[in-house]
């Protein structure tokens, strides 16, 4: 038996991204570089294609692991 296993970053991209500044589709994300903390998450910079507008934008996001 096998079973798919996946990444946070592969159930990312291609996920709407929306905040009161910015609304667009998640193009890629990666675990973040610079020590952002949040309890009981993990943090990944996440690079947003806008829905509209030009260019693409990153943000932070906290993904909670575990239960």
């Amino acid at each position: 038996m096998s079973a798919n296993v996946y990444t946070i970053e592969s159930l990312l991209v291609g996920k709407p991204y929306r905040s009161k500044t910015l609304t667009g589709e998640i193009i890629s994300a990666e675990p973040h570089p610079k020590a952002v903390w949040y309890e009981g998450c993990d943090t990944y910079l996440v690079e947003v294609k806008p829905n509209s507008g030009y260019g693409t934008k990153f943000r932070t996001v906290a993904v909670k692991v575990g239960n």
